[in-house]
């Protein structure tokens, strides 16, 4: 009986699909696919990934992704780089990139570099140099700095960057990076990293104005022109050198993949182009400018940092009014830099992007919420990383009480990301971070979409919004991945990463990610 009545089910469903097919042949097939998951005929009939949980936090990203009513025109990106004259003095340059949709003819000039990006074990054998002990050092002066550096912030799996000091030794391990076998050359800096990405829209063009070396022009996009009297002879390099999660060396093991990178800027800075950046806005008229590079500032004296400190604040204070600022951070070891950073640029700029290095740096600098923490053990807690968002909103942002500008921050760690805004400033966030968490995987993973089956989902599967008070607990679906929460007027936006599981570059994961997040991103017109 019961074999009979498994085949008239069979023949009966056969039958329902066949009609369908006969009544409507030109259903599309998602439409079919649904209408046949509808019969619970179970996982085995749907999709291929489409049961996983990535697979339902990809498609729920892909729905959720939509661009702005009101689009950016026209980008400002600018970087303000000190180069180096020698270890003890370093005098300070702005790096400039303009991005917008129809060519323009302004003449700043600007520097960009090289990433060299290889394998930092592979490297440091090269180089003679043997498994030992780790040790962070704020400006790396010999091959040994180098190496203790490195094999410190592999133990952490923690990204860093820091200042070669001495030019010859700094010219031989590039020399010898630049032509190991497998090593990779990619377009390099904050600003140009930002800039290629907005320039792969098609309806975006950009102008990089020199001095680019031939290398760096023959790997910028197709959209980003340089005039014939910007390039030189000679490239600047950037040093990436990447480890894998897992990966040996001696007695270490990385507990995740990142990577560590240094470098000694050697371009001429004699001129000082940030003013030069500010005054030509009026000509441009950006609708959005991206600014980045104040880590830079690190091997400068006290007194230099703060005589620069003063005119970046009153640089950006003359952008004209109603153009937001984005302010992207880096790895920094100067507490005092950091905190006069908070205080001083933070109310001038509109928005930030920061990751869980740089935001338990800022607190500890500050004296913010959770700043006894020495460090994350392992994926940083949402509950306290939230705490801090809101702190710094709540002490450094825009209120009616305080003349600050800063109303939006996009922080991202390797599994998930969180956008914090205040209320009645900006919209399609909810879009804004699931783009920036889409790209983390893409880019990652060097795929145009994301692919299920290269990826996993590692976020936590419930955690708490706070620990500074009594917060909401959070069980994640991953049929709707952007979770919001609410704190005294300002709106966090939470979505979990598709980690890479054998990601293929690292580097300029967090500059491609805040320009998608910004690039999706709408800001209301009272700015």
């Amino acid at each position: 009986m019961a074999l009979w009545r498994g085949s008239a089910y069979a023949g009966f469903l056969a039958l329902a699909v066949g009609c369908v097919f006969l009544l409507e042949p030109e259903l599309p097939g998602s439409a079919l696919r649904s209408f046949w998951s509808s019969l619970c005929l179970g996982p085995a009939s749907a999709p291929p990934g489409a049961v996983s949980p990535e697979g339902r936090l990809a498609a729920a990203w892909d729905a959720l992704i939509v661009r702005p009513v009101r689009r950016w025109r026209r980008v400002a990106v600018g970087e303000e780089i000190p180069a180096a004259q020698s270890p003890s003095h370093w005098f300070s340059q702005s790096v400039l990139l303009w991005v917008e949709q129809a060519g323009a003819s302004a003449e700043p000039r600007v520097n960009a570099c090289v990433d060299v990006v290889l394998s930092g074990v592979k490297l440091l054998q090269a180089l003679g140099l043997s498994p030992g002990n780790g040790k962070d050092h704020s400006v790396l002066h010999s091959r040994n700095d180098l190496k203790e550096a490195f094999i410190h912030f592999m133990g952490k799996g923690a990204a860093a960057e820091r200042f070669f000091s001495d030019k010859e030794t700094f010219h031989d391990i590039a020399q010898v990076a630049s032509e190991f076998p497998g090593a990779q050359h990619y377009v390099g800096g904050n600003a140009a990293l930002i800039g290629q990405k907005f320039a792969a829209n098609s309806d975006l063009k950009v102008l990089l104005c020199g001095p680019v070396g031939p290398k760096l022009h023959e790997l910028l996009d197709d959209n980003v022109f340089v005039p014939p009297e910007s390039l030189q002879e000679v490239d600047e390099f950037h040093l990436i050198l990447e480890y894998q999660s897992g990966e040996e060396w001696g007695q270490l093991k990385a507990p995740h993949a990142n990577r560590f990178i240094f470098s000694h800027d050697l371009s001429n800075g004699a001129m000082n182009m940030l003013e030069v950046f500010v005054s030509s806005l009026e000509e441009f008229q950006p609708d959005l400018v991206v600014l980045s590079g104040l880590h830079m500032m690190e091997g400068q004296s006290k007194e230099l940092q703060r005589k620069r400190l003063l005119e970046v604040v009153t640089s950006i204070s003359d952008i004209p009014t109603g153009i937001p600022v984005h302010l992207e951070l880096a790895s920094m070891t100067n507490r005092e830099l950091m905190s006069s950073i908070v205080h001083q640029v933070f109310p001038a700029v509109t928005s930030l992007g920061l990751n869980e290095q740089e935001l338990l740096f800022l607190t500890q600098s500050a004296s913010g919420p959770h700043s006894s923490l020495s460090s994350w053990n392992g994926v940083p807690d949402v509950g306290i990383v939230s705490d801090i968002l809101f702190w710094i909103l709540k002490e450094h942002g825009k209120s009616k009480s305080r003349d600050s500008d800063l109303t939006r921050i996009h922080f991202h760690t390797l599994v998930y990301h969180i956008l914090a805004t205040v209320d009645g400033h900006w919209a399609n966030q909810l879009a804004a971070v699931a783009a920036g968490a889409r790209v983390a995987g893409t880019q990652a993973c060097a795929t145009e979409t994301i692919d299920t089956s290269r990826v996993s989902l590692r976020a936590p599967r419930e955690f708490m919004t706070s620990h500074s008070e009594a917060g909401s607990r959070i069980v994640l679906n991953p049929n709707k991945p952007v979770v919001e929460w609410y704190r005294e007027g300002i709106s966090f936006y939470f979505t979990p990463v598709l980690v890479c599981k054998d990601p293929i570059r690292t580097v300029g994961l967090g500059d491609a990610i805040s320009a998608e997040g910004l690039f999706y991103s709408e800001v209301h017109s009272h700015y």
